[in-house]
C-alpha cells in the first residue's frame, strides 16, 4: 500500500501597494501630523491674517488706483505669502527635521518610495493651503470689506496659481532641504531666503514701484508670478496698467509654475536623502 502523496500549494502573494496608493494613504497621515503641531497651524494661519491687519492697520483707506485701496492691493501678495510659507519653508524645515530625527531613515527601511512620501507632502500642502486661504479671505472680506471675486474665470484662475504654487513650492521645500546640513541651518536659512523674496517679488510694494532690476531677479523665482497671478484675481482689469509688463501675463505665469514644479521633480528625483550625509 502506497503512502498518500502530497502536494504543496502555492499561495499567490499580494501586489504590495503602488507609490501612488501609499502616497495617498500619507496625505492623511501628514495631516494628522500637521493638526498635533499647534505652533505649526498658528503660523500657517495666523500669519496671513497678521500681515494683513499691520497692512490695514498702516494703509487705512490710502488707495493705489481709483476704486482700489492699498489693502486690496496687497492682499494677494498677503495670499502668495502664505502659499510659500506652507510649501516651501514648512516643507523644507520639517523634512531637515525629519531626517534628522531619523524618521526619513525608518521610513526607508519600511519600504516607503520616495514618490510616496513627496506626494504626502504635497497632499498636506495643498489641503492646508486651501484653509489657510479660506481664513485669510473670509477675514479680508468680513472686517475690511475687501470685495471678493464674483465671476467664474477669476477663481478658475485663483485655483490653478494655488494649485501650481503649492505644488512648485512643495517639491523646492524638498530639493532645498536636501542640499541643507541639518535642521538648525534649514530653520535659519529657509525663513531667511523667504523674506528676501518676498521683498524681491513684490509682496511689501506695488510692482511699479520696484526696480527693474529687482524685477528682473524675482522673475526668476515662484512667488513673483504667483503674486501676479493672484492680483489679476483679486484686482480689476485696469489695475494691470501698472505691472511691469503692462498685463497679467497667465501664460508666462503658468509656464513659469510648472517650470518650476518640474524643476524641483527632477532635482528631488536625483539627489533626494533619507539620512544625513556622514
Amino acid at each position: 500500500m502506497t503512502a498518500p502523496s502530497t502536494i504543496a500549494v502555492r499561495t499567490a502573494r499580494p501586489a504590495p501597494p503602488s507609490a501612488g496608493a501609499i502616497g495617498l494613504a500619507r496625505i492623511g497621515l501628514e495631516l494628522r501630523l500637521y493638526v498635533r503641531d499647534p505652533a505649526q497651524i498658528a503660523f500657517s494661519f495666523a500669519y496671513p491674517v497678521v500681515m494683513l491687519v499691520i497692512f490695514g492697520s498702516v494703509f487705512g483707506d490710502e488707495q493705489v488706483l481709483p476704486g482700489v485701496g492699498l489693502l486690496q492691493y496687497f492682499l494677494p501678495g498677503i495670499a502668495a505669502t502664505g502659499v510659500m510659507l506652507t510649501s516651501f519653508q514648512a516643507v523644507g524645515t520639517a523634512v531637515a527635521e525629519e531626517r534628522d530625527r531619523g524618521d526619513l531613515a525608518r521610513l526607508q527601511t519600511l519600504g516607503t518610495p520616495a514618490l510616496a512620501y513627496g506626494i504626502g507632502k504635497a497632499g498636506q500642502v495643498v489641503v492646508t493651503t486651501v484653509a489657510q486661504l479660506a481664513v485669510l479671505l473670509a477675514v479680508a472680506a468680513l472686517a475690511y470689506d475687501i470685495a471678493l471675486p464674483t465671476d467664474g474665470p477669476r477663481w478658475l484662475t485663483f485655483a490653478w496659481v494655488v494649485a501650481l504654487g503649492s505644488v512648485a513650492g512643495t517639491v523646492l521645500g524638498l530639493a532645498v532641504a536636501t542640499f541643507i546640513g541639518s535642521a538648525r541651518s534649514a530653520g535659519a536659512g529657509i525663513p531667511a531666503f523667504a523674506v528676501v523674496l518676498q521683498f524681491l517679488s513684490g509682496v511689501f510694494f506695488a510692482d511699479s514701484d520696484l526696480p527693474t532690476w529687482m524685477d528682473r531677479v524675482a522673475a526668476l523665482f515662484p512667488l513673483k508670478w504667483m503674486v501676479q497671478g493672484m492680483r489679476s484675481v483679486f484686482l480689476p482689469d485696469s489695475a494691470a496698467a501698472i505691472e511691469q509688463a503692462g498685463s497679467w501675463e497667465h501664460g508666462t505665469t503658468a509656464v513659469v509654475l510648472v517650470a518650476w514644479v518640474i524643476i524641483g521633480a527632477v532635482v528631488c528625483a536625483r539627489t533626494f536623502r533619507w539620512r544625513r550625509a556622514a
